[in-house]
């Protein structure tokens, strides 16, 4: 175990990134395909092909996720990861071809860096192309790059975040989590209640009460995936995303705001029955410790100071 979402067999990570612009994107590829399901909280959210992830839909796999930076913008980055997957013969087969089914979510990046910059096909595919087993890379990489956390007051008072991995094993069910967190509040760390990162200028719940008018902001989103080893069906992988996202409102204060696109996928490759509740305990566990080390992986970038120096 290496403490990666790579520890559930068969599932592979790669980043690609403008470190100049601070934007980029993440590939987990599942080239074998995986069972799926998602889980939109956010009041703002920018998806592709979530749809597909409905148990009552036809397709029953998926073989890649991409989170990316860039807004709308960055679902272009998917269409490249179809481009890779189709010259592999992986997809869902037709008659004509093999269809790639690759679901996407993004988050906004645009204020910092260059707002013109965004993840493209050509950057989905250079990601897919660098996939591994390996432990992926945290902080300042990927769907990461242009991350940032409290966000309340504006830029001025915000932090650098990125994106972070954790995982664990509950008796041969192995559960990972992936995440980059771009969230307008502050980062709480569930096993000593404290603030780790967030708004530099005080408490942002403390804030929202004495400014309520003035609460506004529109530049967030936390997306992620979690991965298993376990056997679900569409169904039970939407409900293990589902729980899932306990972990977000247990590190993130807010969480799941009008102002947010909070998206969580759920994978399960089938290897080992398991109950789907204690799948989803644990997926919200191991998202929650993905979501404290995408900040304290963080560097200092776009003005912004990161916790990692």
């Amino acid at each position: 175990m290496k403490n990666a979402i790579t520890d559930v067999r068969g599932i592979e990570v790669g980043h690609a990134q403008n470190e100049e612009a601070l934007t980029g994107c993440t590939v987990i590829l599942c080239r074998k395909g995986a069972v799926a399901g998602v889980d939109v909280r956010g009041g703002a959210p920018g998806t592709r092909e979530t749809d597909l992830l409905d148990p009552i839909s036809l397709v029953q796999k998926i073989h890649a996720v991409v989170l990316a930076g860039g807004s709308a913008f960055g679902l272009d980055a998917a269409g490249g990861v179809m481009r890779y997957l189709e010259e592999q013969k992986i997809g869902f087969k037709t008659r004509e071809a093999n269809v790639p089914i690759v679901p996407s979510a993004i988050l906004y990046d645009l204020d910092l860096g260059r707002a013109d910059v965004r993840p493209d096909s050509a950057m989905g595919y250079l990601a897919a192309s660098q996939a591994s087993s390996a432990p992926p890379a945290e902080g300042n990489v990927g769907a990461g790059t242009g991350a940032s956390v409290g966000k309340m007051r504006g830029m001025k008072y915000a932090m650098k975040s990125g994106i972070g991995t954790s995982s664990m094993d509950i008796n041969g069910v192995i559960i990972g989590a992936l995440v980059a967190v771009n969230a307008v509040g502050d980062i709480v760390d569930p096993k000593t209640g404290k603030i780790i990162a967030g708004l530099r200028s005080g408490v942002t719940l403390a804030w929202m009460k004495k400014n309520q008018a003035r609460a506004v902001v529109k530049s967030n989103t936390v997306i992620g995936v979690i991965a298993t080893n376990a056997k679900l069906t569409k169904a039970e992988a939407t409900k293990v995303a589902q729980m899932a996202q306990d972990g977000l409102a247990q590190a993130i204060r807010p969480a799941h705001t009008m102002q947010d696109g909070d998206t969580i996928f759920a994978l399960a490759t089938g290897e080992i029955k398991a109950d789907v509740s204690v799948v989803g305990t644990f997926a919200a566990e191991a998202l929650a410790e993905a979501i404290v080390r995408a900040v304290k992986m963080a560097r200092p970038a776009g003005g912004l100071t990161g916790l990692r120096k």
